[in-house]
């Protein structure tokens, strides 16, 4: 999951050296949450226009998850 949140990251900014993901453990319901790190004038391109890029970052790794059973959560920062 980790792998597929990066490659979705990186295909959208342009620095994508600063593309970082960090995983923490799953808390007590079990959610796994991802934490994105990108530049700072990247952060436009990964939100998007009210935030329907961010959006659709979160719905595909939700689906993804559900695959393997797992709940996730991304957080972009």
């Amino acid at each position: 999951m980790k792998e597929l949140l990066e490659t979705i990251a990186k295909g959208l900014v342009e620095n994508k050296d600063a593309v970082e993901v960090t995983v923490d453990a799953s808390n007590e319901e079990g959610v796994v949450v991802y934490h994105l790190h990108v530049a700072q004038e990247d952060m436009g391109r990964i939100i998007g226009k009210q935030g329907r890029i961010a959006k659709a970052i979160r719905a595909v790794m939700r689906a993804g998850a559900s695959r393997v059973d797992q709940k996730i959560a991304v957080e972009i920062e």
